[in-house]
């Protein structure tokens, strides 16, 4: 441990020579190797404790600085190992800065009175006036800030989440702010009541009021030019870049913000994007990405989403205030132009196309088209199943997370067939089928909250929602079963049986984790209890569920494969078990038929107007295939393809697997 020393009569006479002052020199300490020839016009008051001075910042362009401090004016300021401060136009007051940061060409660092750094604002998302308030702090996920906001029938474990988050608030604050390890600090204006976390850049930055960043060395943190935030909180790996504003915003892991883009009370968690747009009190769940300049999210909840551009909302009815708010649940997206007027609710995995003021809600048909015809809302159940945007989006979305591994805030599951999302399709099938009884199978039109539903297209999406439960129930049933030896009918019901007694009944979308709702019930009792008492230990909580899915999955589908193929446990057999997998193969092979067909519309004739310039047809033809490639090499028709061979060789594995059972 280094034991700082206090400056001798000479070396504050040379100091003095150079330009520097103090208030009380006594209050001045030094590394014992310090080279006070690198301090030059420096104005010293409080406490202040300098490191060594021996390393050389090489800059962009080859350009060398050796560490000092050069025109500036420190108050109760650590300065750590070799760092460089120079050009302070005001002063840096009250902060800790650590070892080889790099300060140049700023205008004020302070904290000015003691303060929790943007830990324990209250966020109002969803509805601007109040009332779904989520209190941010720099540990907060996605799913306890889903449970503040959105469980608000439950006022207890509401108010107990603020109560941790105030306590962890009150555990941070401090009159003294930090500037972690390598950070770099150029040409910034104003930066109050800020903790830096090592690593981070700032660049330009305007103003910086009341907030945390941070920043680590394996995820630093980017804030560019221009950049304008108060009472905020930035989490690892974010890039705030390019005149972006926001106020009373929590942005998660890996979010990306640039070209102005404008944000209050709103909070983004883990892998959003946000450019040349606008948010207004919005919950953006992992992976909200929206990049155009005439799209507005207002008071909804959204993630896995994409905004086209001009997308809008309206939270507005001129009458109570902006008191509505609506959600789109995991998946959904907009097309350019779209409109919908708060409240609704889009299902899972649906595609908003038009205006629609007509308050939808189709949380209970997921994978649907909402379609305006004439001023109308039209659904069309079901056919984003055949959509390669879909499948696409499912793929692309774990490639993205770059994340590191440890540390994770936000416990993302990715699939695409979950018990959330088809326990919404086996209510769909019943919801059609209902709507296909009362008012007749020769009936044009079916009317289902306020969207009407053709005949064409319900009939297509019944045929589709079966063949989603049953690709998702003959995947979990091979999954369970594939690998294990059995010798009889009793092996097979046994193996079947599920080990974990977690997973059944209904299952709920955190904002990214999905477990079963009796699983979330059980973490609030614990919560109210104390059994979990703290922020971090309810993140813990979050990340067992999470590693937990695939065993309460199994319980849950084991239920709903019972009830779907009308089966019971204590009598199947195998072959039970291999009319399910002929059907699961029928429809994995289908759908994947689908979306490869739905793909090849991407290289059409049509697809190729505007190629070849100033050439013939076949100029056109070679034009298209240079830029876009040809459909038989395409990386996705070729996974599409794999995936046919690789379902259809599991499928005879566990074909054959089955047929060494003796029959009964």
């Amino acid at each position: 441990m280094t034991h700082y020393r206090n400056l001798t009569t000479e070396e504050i006479e040379f100091l003095t020579s150079r330009g520097c002052s103090a208030e009380d020199w006594a209050g001045v300490t030094v590394h014992p190797d310090i080279d006070l020839a690198r301090i030059r016009h420096a104005r010293f008051s409080g406490t202040v404790k300098i490191g060594c001075l021996n390393r050389e910042f090489e800059m962009p362009g080859g350009l060398k600085k050796q560490s000092g401090i050069n025109m500036a004016t420190l108050h109760n300021v650590e300065i750590g190992d070799n760092c460089l401060i120079e050009n302070v136009k005001n002063y840096i007051a009250n902060y800790r800065i650590g070892a080889g940061s790099f300060i140049e060409n700023v205008d004020i660092i302070l904290v000015d009175k003691p303060s929790s750094f943007g830990n324990g604002v209250e966020v109002s998302v969803l509805n601007e006036t109040g009332g779904r308030e989520v209190t941010i702090h720099d540990h907060l996920s996605a799913h306890e800030a889903y449970m503040e906001a959105m469980y608000r029938h439950r006022p207890n474990i509401v108010g107990r989440l603020k109560e941790m988050a105030r306590e962890y608030a009150a555990s941070v604050t401090s009159a003294t702010g930090t500037i972690g390890e390598n950070v770099t600090i150029v040409d910034a204006g104003y930066i109050k009541n800020v903790n830096i976390g090592p690593c981070c850049q700032i660049e330009g930055a305007g103003r910086l009021k009341n907030g945390t960043i941070r920043s680590t060395e394996q995820s630093p943190v980017h804030i560019g030019y221009g950049v304008i935030l108060d009472d905020f909180i930035i989490q690892s790996g974010c890039k705030i870049e390019d005149g972006s504003i926001m106020s009373r915003c929590f942005l998660g892991q890996n979010c990306t913000m640039g070209h102005t883009y404008s944000a209050t009370d709103s909070l983004f968690f883990s892998n959003c994007q946000g450019e040349n747009g606008e948010a207004c009190s919005i919950f953006a769940g992992p992976f909200t990405v929206t990049h155009h300049k005439s799209t507005l999210l207002i008071a909804g909840i959204f993630s896995f989403m994409n905004a086209g551009s001009g997308s809008n909302q309206s939270n507005h009815m001129y009458k109570l205030g902006p008191i509505h708010q609506g959600a789109l649940e995991r998946g959904a997206k907009t097309t350019s132009d779209s409109y919908i007027l708060w409240p609704a609710r889009i299902g899972a995995f649906s595609l908003v196309m038009g205006r629609h003021v007509g308050n939808v809600d189709t949380s209970d048909m997921p994978f649907s088209y909402l379609i305006e015809r004439q001023g109308d809302t039209y659904l069309a159940p079901a056919v984003n199943l055949k959509s390669v945007g879909t499948i696409r989006d499912a793929q692309k979305w774990p490639r993205r997370d770059a994340r590191p591994e440890e540390g994770r805030l936000d416990h993302i599951n990715y699939n695409l067939l979950s018990p959330f999302t088809i326990q919404k399709v086996l209510r769909g099938i019943k919801v059609l089928r209902n709507l296909r009884d009362v008012s007749g199978r020769t009936s044009d039109a079916y009317t289902y909250h306020s969207a009407k539903i053709k005949n064409s297209a319900l009939r297509r999406g019944l045929e589709l929602y079966d063949m989603a439960a049953v690709k998702f129930l003959g995947n979990s049933v091979i999954q369970r079963l594939l690998g294990h030896p059995m010798a009889s009918d009793a092996d097979l019901r046994a193996r079947l049986t599920p080990d974990c007694p977690s997973g059944y009944g209904e299952w709920v979308d955190l904002a990214g984790l999905i477990a079963p709702k009796h699983e979330i019930d059980s973490l609030i009792t614990d919560v109210l209890t104390g059994a979990t008492a703290s922020v971090d230990a309810l993140n813990e909580r979050f990340g067992r569920l999470h590693r937990a899915y695939y065993d309460m999955e199994w319980t849950w589908a084991y239920r709903a494969m019972l009830e779907y193929f009308d089966l019971r446990p204590d009598t199947i057999t195998a072959d039970d078990i291999r009319r399910i997998v002929r059907r699961w193969l029928d429809c994995v092979v289908s759908l994947d038929n689908m979306v490869y067909a739905d793909a090849k519309k991407e290289f059409s004739l049509s697809a190729k107007t505007g190629f070849g310039a100033d050439g013939t047809q076949f100029d056109m033809e070679r034009d298209f295939e240079m830029v876009r490639g040809a459909f038989e090499s395409n990386s996705f028709v070729a996974a599409v393809q794999r995936h046919i061979e690789v379902k259809t060789d599991l499928a005879r594995r566990m074909l054959e697997a089955l047929d060494a059972i003796p029959s009964a």
